[in-house]
């Protein structure tokens, strides 16, 4: 239901916004059955979890609940040949991408096959030599003796390199999330849950998700003591590359990334103890998802992005306190090299949107744009505009772009519809690259605009979405406890967003770079609120507003109290 139209208190165009019908009776049912507040009832029907089975499950996932790994294709095939290559002794090399996904991937394939008792040599991807397993990385596993190479959130696509591997008599098990291409493949096993005949019946699993089902099911296969090795020790990378790569936080990945989660806040990995330390996540606080996305993943990410990410695998596999604490500063110092350059190309691609504010994407890219941040630049253009986005840098007339998106739109799908103008394309629904050359850059712009007009209409400002309409006195400290029920939030996962309508500014004070502090009032319920960055925006004392907010739960000092995130604030137009 569409329920109010606001002028944001900035001159962008207006906005209005919008919350999904939810049977009130029904929700005062699920309630009950679950003894939770109706308002956690209403967000858990709005994203179609409508039995109180499904429910208690969503709120207390377990790994338990984990669907056994039977019907991944090729697993039985991977299990024999690993098994094969550890009781003969084979040098086995493990390669992972560059991104968090990829390197957690082969962190998780290292320290299984290590653990078992293999001889393993692991790297990943270098930025400059491209993304995925390229022909130079299979001859040099083979020059050194390997017989088995398992790559970890690359390889489906990797034909050429694959081809090779079989020639030098290296097999290749290729343990990936990504779109699986037609025709045979080179590799000798595929694990990856988007092949025709995989029968697995969660299909959103990130590469490390996968390797972890691999691990474990190793490990039965070989009867190992759970003393020697314990999967479960492995879960926080898994909760690292899952909520990094932006898979749907549902079902199988929900309860691994909980777990996971759950692992990490244990910091018993020396490489992720210094890491969150640097990231001045405090010693005895849980690390969150949100956690993960604006601490952990962007120091992880930052050696790839600038150029060699075997830093960040090195750190993830670092056997002592020493040797993390070193590598962790080192990714430290690559980090804040990273935003410099960020900080220089988002200003340029925010002048390069100019022309197409109007339109239902936005595709933007130049020469000199360092390759390694046109995804954040991405992620940032979405948030900003509400529509997808691709960014591209070009060195010498060859661009290497990243694409993200709004919900419901499908990267891969769209980028497919314009592959006559891309040298090479790859990734998911939710996050993709690209490859082109400078001189298609208008003609794929072309391209992708019509494609995203065609799937989610020309509208250049749809409503946004709203889990529910609240007063303010529902988001009190029970309801921002019950809604800590709901994480770990993400992709498919959002966390909960509120719209309150007509509440008035009882106080305003900018706080810190550029942020605004707000007390709230309506009726008889007054709250606290953070505006991160919208100090330029300060409606003052006594406004009359619309808020869309998350409400969370603040520890600040130990004091337990409810708090707004205001995401988007409004001065009220009445009509």
């Amino acid at each position: 239901m569409l329920v109010c139209a606001m002028s944001l208190s900035d001159p962008r165009t207006p906005r209005s916004w919008q919350a999904p019908a939810v049977d009130e009776q029904r929700a005062r049912v699920l309630a009950k059955e679950i003894g939770v507040r109706r308002l956690i009832a209403t967000i858990l029907l709005g994203r179609g979890i409508d039995d109180s089975a499904r429910a208690s499950r969503f709120l207390s996932p377990r790994l338990s609940d984990l669907r056994r790994p039977d019907g991944m294709a090729d697993l039985e095939r991977t299990l024999q040949r690993l098994a094969a290559a550890l009781s003969g002794h084979e040098r086995i090399a493990v390669f992972g991408d560059y991104d968090v996904d990829g390197v957690t991937t082969a962190a998780v394939l290292a320290s299984t096959l290590r653990a078992l008792g293999g001889e393993v040599v692991a790297r990943v991807a270098s930025r400059h030599a491209g993304y995925g397993l390229g022909t130079a990385d299979v001859a040099r596993f083979a020059d050194e003796g390997c017989r088995v190479l398992v790559t970890g959130d690359c390889g489906t696509s990797d034909i050429e390199a694959l081809a090779l591997a079989r020639s030098r008599g290296v097999d290749a098990i290729v343990i990936d999330h990504h779109q699986v291409p037609s025709g045979e493949s080179p590799a000798y096993a595929l694990i990856n849950p988007h092949r025709g005949d995989d029968a697995f019946p969660f299909k959103g699993l990130a590469s490390c998700g996968v390797a972890f089902y691999l691990a474990a099911a190793l490990r039965t296969r070989l009867s190992v003591d759970a003393a020697r090795f314990d999967p479960r020790d492995l879960l926080d990378l898994v909760a690292l590359g899952t909520v990094a790569d932006l898979v749907p936080l549902v079902d199988e990945n929900r309860i691994l990334v909980s777990a996971g989660l759950r692992v990490a806040s244990a910091r018993k990995r020396p490489g992720l103890r210094a890491l969150a330390a640097l990231a001045q996540i405090p010693e005895d606080a849980p690390i969150t998802a949100e956690g993960v996305s604006f601490r952990l993943a962007p120091r992880l990410n930052a050696a790839g992005r600038l150029g060699e990410a075997q830093l960040a695998l090195d750190l993830l596999l670092a056997p002592d306190d020493a040797t993390a604490v070193r590598l962790a500063e080192e990714l430290d110092d690559r980090n804040r090299q990273r935003q410099q350059i960020q900080e220089g190309v988002w200003t340029q691609a925010l002048t390069a949107c100019e022309p197409y504010e109007t339109a239902a994407a936005l595709v933007v890219g130049a020469e000199g744009w360092h390759p390694g941040v046109v995804g954040i630049i991405a992620s940032k253009l979405v948030e900003r505009f509400g529509r997808p986005a691709v960014v591209i840098g070009f060195q010498q007339g060859q661009g290497r772009g990243s694409a993200r998106t709004t919900g419901g739109f499908n990267l891969y799908e769209a980028l497919a519809a314009c592959a006559p103008h891309l040298t090479r394309f790859g990734g998911h629904a939710a996050a993709a690259g690209m490859s082109l050359s400078i001189d298609a850059l208008d003609d794929f712009r072309r391209a992708f605009i019509l494609e995203a007009e065609r799937r989610i209409g020309a509208d250049d400002r749809p409503p946004l979405l709203v889990d529910a309409v609240v007063e303010l006195g529902d988001l009190d400290l029970r309801a921002a406890e019950e809604l800590e029920r709901l994480a770990p939030f993400g992709a498919a996962n959002a966390q909960p967003l509120f719209a309150l309508a007509g509440v008035t500014t009882e106080s305003t004070r900018q706080v810190g770079e550029g942020h605004l502090q707000i007390t709230l009032r309506h009726r008889n319920a007054t709250g606290d609120a953070i505006a991160f960055g919208m100090a330029a925006h300060d409606p003052g004392s006594g406004a009359c507003i619309d808020v869309l907010a998350n409400a969370e739960l603040d520890t600040f000092r130990g004091n337990r109290r409810a708090r707004l995130k205001v995401r988007h604030l409004y001065r009220r137009r009445e009509s």
